[in-house]
Formats: structure tokens, sequence, C-alpha cells
């Protein structure tokens, strides 16, 4: 089964499949594999990662604590306004 949804921000469509037979398990074992293959897998996965560079973990870093910086004086530019105002109506 197919659902078409319609995101706004970027104007494009995007297809969800969604499974209408989930996969029948028959023993309690096919879901539960052991720690050990867990792992196995685990690390198996975290080899097929494209990890970042030096330069990009630097740029992106700087990026996410200025962005940071400039919401939290908005957060205080508004409650420092909140607080005023409230101080100017309750008086």
């Amino acid at each position: 089964m197919e659902i078409k949804c319609f995101f706004t921000l970027p104007f494009k469509f995007a297809t969800i499949t969604i499974s209408v037979n989930p996969p029948k398990y028959r023993r309690m074992s096919d879901i539960m594999t052991s720690p050990l293959k867990f792992l196995q897998e685990t690390y198996t996965e975290l080899k097929l990662v494209i990890w970042p560079n030096r330069s990009e973990i630097i740029r992106l870093t700087l990026i996410v604590i200025t962005i940071s910086v400039f919401v939290g004086i908005y957060i205080g530019g508004l409650d420092l306004g909140f607080t005023k105002l409230m101080s100017f109506i309750i008086k």
C-alpha cells in the first residue's frame, strides 16, 4: 500500500510505503539475536558510516554554538520584555 504525502515547505511529494503483511516469526529466537551477533552487526554497520572530517566537525560545531547563542539572546530578550510588561501592568 502506498500513501502520498504533500510537504508544504519543499513543495515535493513523498511516497511512504507501508507493509500490509508484516513478517511472521516462528520462534522467539528469530526476533531476538544473541548479544554477540548484535555487536557484530553493529560493528559492521558502523564501518559503513561516512564520518565527517575535522574541518566539517569544527564548522558544524561553530554553527550550532552560534545559533544557540542567538536563540538564547532572543529568548532572553523576550523574557526581559515580558517581565517589564508585566511589572508595568501590575503597577
